[in-house]
């Protein structure tokens, strides 16, 4: 299999020109975790031409990197021939994506989509699902734009928890304390206390060429949010890919430890979110969702409609954790139903636009910032779709969200992957293939879980019972 040479070339110029030493070859996983290996370069070339071969286990992992799938049977598992035995697949970059990391000493980086050696997509790639989607939007005439919002924390590593006995599937996690105390958003001060962890962070993203645009104290104890402009399709999924991941290696570097998970387990802690901002673009470039004299267009009303028609099932794609769940609470400035407001954060879709506005969009806050991009921004764009298809209307705003007659997003994981499954929408665009593979991986997760015995049962049942 052989890739295009032109862009080829240009990066073994750029190899030569500033002494790289190694590339690291990635692609995200179904948790939207990189993996990859790291080339050197004499043998660039060659991994450009043909690809960089891995096994094909690693796309039949939960989040303990437990193999779900019986992967020396025939087929795996799954009726594909292809991955059994842990049969290779190949990483073949994508050669936009190239970048020089800052933290990491003559060291490359290429984005990756999934391949079996014959060349023929991974259907199980969350990259490729994207890809489709934005195929499937562009036949529509309409490209998509997305803008970022993500909170997360940084902690003060004090012990790695790199004894022998930490090691497991998974291993102990570290121990931190705070960087700040909680509780008061966009403080001048606490964001001072947070400024030598943001300064090592924002020194080092500049460089990967990222949108930034600010970083905020969030109200959380050591709790911060970076927000990144908006970007057209796919390159906002590979952004919120590198900022994930560059963060918690550039931090790790310095003794921090930068955690995306949605609510940790620490006294007095905050839930944090993944507030996707989102619009269409029309065949002339311009904002599909703005209108003269309206709020939003008869396409963005559709599209936020679609939006909320398709609520449920996203939810296992937008918070795909068992973690995640425990942040939909009422008055939390996280939504807790099914609806949208004008300008109003409590709500689930909240629609910034008023007549004229070039920036109308809707902000989608139902996400925790450990989801995979790719399929969070794939099930929004085939739920819009869906709803622009049928014409769909959103109803009347809701003016107090916490309070409106309105159905509840799924209360655990569980829920969520029961309305994926029978979302007729988002099984045909996903792929039904790929709705039972997701939900089957997600399910061995929920299952481990449910065989642990928790410290609320123990402090429950034990002296009591």
């Amino acid at each position: 299999m052989k890739i295009d040479s032109r862009p080829i070339f240009d990066i073994q110029q750029e190899v030569e020109r500033l002494g790289i030493e190694t590339v690291r070859f990635a692609f995200a996983d179904l948790h939207g975790v990189l993996r990859g290996k790291a080339i050197a370069a004499a043998e660039l070339g060659a991994a450009l031409e043909r690809g960089v071969g891995f096994p094909s286990s690693l796309l039949l992992k939960d989040t303990s990197n437990k193999t779900v799938f019986p992967v020396f049977t025939a087929d795996a598992g799954l009726g594909i021939s292809e991955l059994s035995g842990a049969a290779d697949a190949l990483m073949v970059a994508d050669p936009s994506t190239w970048r020089v990391l800052p933290w990491a000493p003559k060291t490359g980086w290429l984005l990756c989509d999934v391949r079996y050696p014959n060349g023929q997509p991974v259907p199980f790639d969350a990259r490729g699902i994207l890809q489709r989607a934005l195929a499937k939007l562009a036949g529509q005439g309409f490209g998509y734009v997305a803008g970022l919002e993500i909170e997360f924390h940084i902690f003060r590593l004090l012990d790695a928890r790199l004894r022998p006995e930490d090691a497991g599937q998974p291993g102990s996690p570290p121990e931190v304390s705070l960087l700040t105390t909680g509780y008061q958003l966009l403080s001048e001060s606490r964001y001072d206390q947070l400024e030598p962890a943001l300064e090592i962070l924002r020194q080092n993203l500049a460089g990967l060429g990222l949108p930034l645009r600010s970083f905020e104290c969030e109200f959380g104890p050591s709790q911060a949010e970076v927000t990144l402009g908006a970007l057209d399709g796919l390159a906002g999924a590979d952004a919120m890919i590198l900022f994930r991941s560059a963060t918690k290696q550039i931090l790790r570097r310095h003794g921090y430890h930068a955690t995306f998970m949605c609510r940790p387990k620490l006294p007095n802690v905050m839930s944090s979110g993944w507030h996707l901002h989102q619009s269409l673009k029309d065949a002339n470039g311009g904002n599909a969702f703005s209108a003269r004299d309206d709020f939003l267009s008869e396409t963005g009303k559709q599209f936020l409609a679609g939006l909320l028609a398709h609520a449920k099932g996203m939810c296992a794609l937008a918070t795909p954790t068992l973690n995640g769940y425990k942040r939909y609470r009422p008055y939390s400035l996280a939504p807790d139903r099914i609806h949208w407001g004008r300008d109003n954060r409590g709500a689930m879709l909240r629609v910034i636009g008023a007549p004229g506005a070039a920036d109308a969009r809707i902000e989608n806050r139902i996400g925790e910032p450990a989801a995979n991009p790719y399929l969070y921004f794939a099930s929004q764009i085939h739920s819009g779709l869906d709803g622009i298809a049928r014409r769909l209307q959103p109803g009347p705003a809701a003016d107090a969200p916490y309070e409106a007659r309105a159905d509840s997003l799924p209360a655990t994981l569980a829920e969520a992957l029961a309305h994926l499954k029978h979302d007729a929408v988002l099984r045909d665009g996903l792929g039904s293939d790929f709705v039972d593979y997701y939900c089957r991986i997600k399910e061995a997760e929920i299952a481990r879980f449910n065989l642990e015995v928790s410290e609320w049962e123990q402090r429950e049942y034990f002296d009591l019972l």
